[in-house]
């Protein structure tokens, strides 16, 4: 092994420690990797520009941008008081139609925006019922995830993997779209019998979800329909970008101009609500890997892979698809999806087809994000959320339903994959 190949591995490393053990900022942790390696000449800076992948930057910031215009129209909160209201305000069927609002929201935003989003209001709707919330964040956990896992925006390794492999808004729709949507079906029977007979409320509580406005919800009327068309406007076009000509990261910057023009908001209140220290944290970690790659590292982890599974491309996607899930239920998925992306770009160069590798990566490394309270920044967000009001969720309580869950759902999509691929 070369000296450069030994400092690009040590600086990796111990990026990844200090990530991991949260002793250092993430995004300081990241951006410190990248600057060792300059320091260190083994990127120039130019190096560092090529290593980013600048699609997945300029659709995180779109989206983040276009979603902070839109939620000042109350849109959000209307949803979700009316569809309490669909479900009689009944406790199961109110946890059923929160578990699929969040999976759907999931799916066309960020996973934390969705929980910042729907969190708060399951909060005041089961305050009103009068019943343990804990259930309903839980399961909203994990259908945020679930739903994130089926589209090519709904979570950042879907955006890296999507770039990468050059796979549209409609290739994960008709692969990790069909098995979420299995596994979110599944989900909901194993709930049925984990939680329903313990959601039981009193009439004059359903009586009084009855009696809410979802229409007080809405804080601009112009702003709530100009927000409609422009997210119809905008999945479409995630739809047909392929036929429109149109990148993705086109399509967010767009909808995110679009927005900032009519939406007669704060440009500075809006700009500063964009998440830039996950963009930074983003950025870092591209170099970081690009690191890896510049005195070929990726080459050698690819070629062991490859030697571990004897060239068998459906082994080979087994194996990424749990290595995946156990490693995203423990450690943030962005950087083993940073790590694994240039592996399996290196092992397409060889002319082997990696497609079924592309899509067992990601539902591995998102689906594995249900299997701790840390294997998400949406389980995080949301379990804060829950804590402030008084309900704690604890590592323990969440493992306990939630690793079984996360098997159970990178079993179905195995099967799936194996189907898919295999016969």
């Amino acid at each position: 092994m070369t000296l450069q190949q030994v400092i690009a591995i040590i600086i990796f490393l111990g990026t990844m420690t200090a990530i991991i053990t949260n002793k250092i900022h993430n995004t300081v942790a990241a951006m410190t990797g990248a600057v060792l390696l300059i320091l260190t000449h083994i990127l120039s800076i130019e190096d560092c520009v090529s290593a980013v992948d600048v699609e997945t930057i300029c659709i995180l910031v779109g989206m983040m941008l276009l979603v902070s215009v839109v939620k000042n129209s109350g849109i959000f909160e209307y949803i979700a008081i009316k569809a309490a209201k669909l479900a009689k305000g009944r406790p199961w069927p109110i946890m059923v139609v929160f578990i699929i609002i969040t999976a759907i929201l999931s799916g066309l935003l960020d996973n934390v925006t969705t929980v910042l989003l729907v969190g708060p209001m399951t909060l005041a709707i089961t305050n009103i019922l009068k019943v343990n919330p804990v259930p309903y964040i839980m399961t909203q956990i994990m259908a945020s995830n679930i739903g994130g896992t089926a589209t090519l925006i709904g979570d950042p390794p879907n955006i890296m993997i999507g770039s990468a492999a050059h796979l549209n808004f409609v290739d994960f729709i008709v692969n990790t779209g069909v098995a979420s949507l299995i596994v979110i079906i599944i989900s909901i029977i194993c709930f049925k019998f984990i939680y329903g007979k313990n959601l039981q409320v009193k009439d004059k509580n359903i009586a009084a979800v009855m009696k809410l406005d979802e229409r007080k919800a809405i804080k601009d009327p112009l702003l709530l329909k100009e927000s409609v068309i422009i997210l119809i406007l905008v999945a479409l076009s995630f739809i047909l970008h392929d036929q429109l000509g149109v990148e993705s990261c086109t399509i967010a910057l767009t909808a995110a101009c679009v927005m900032l023009l009519i939406g007669k908001q704060e440009v500075e209140d809006i700009v500063l609500s964009v998440e830039w220290p996950t963009i930074l944290f983003f950025i870092g970690l591209f170099i970081v890997v690009g690191g890896l790659k510049k005195v070929g590292v990726i080459t050698i982890l690819a070629d062991a892979l490859i030697s571990a599974t004897g060239g068998n491309i459906i082994l080979t996607m087994v194996l990424v698809l749990w290595i995946s899930a156990i490693v995203s239920s423990f450690l943030d998925n962005i950087p083993f999806v940073a790590t694994l992306i240039p592996m399996l770009l290196t092992i397409k160069a060889t002319g082997v087809d990696v497609t079924p590798l592309w899509w067992a990566l990601s539902l591995g490394a998102c689906l594995g994000g249900n299997g701790t309270l840390i294997g998400a920044s949406a389980n995080v967000v949301l379990s804060g959320i829950s804590n402030k009001e008084g309900y704690p969720i604890t590592f323990g309580h969440y493992f306990k339903i939630g690793f079984p869950m996360m098997l159970l759902s990178v079993f179905v999509s195995m099967i799936f994959l194996l189907v898919k691929f295999a016969l």
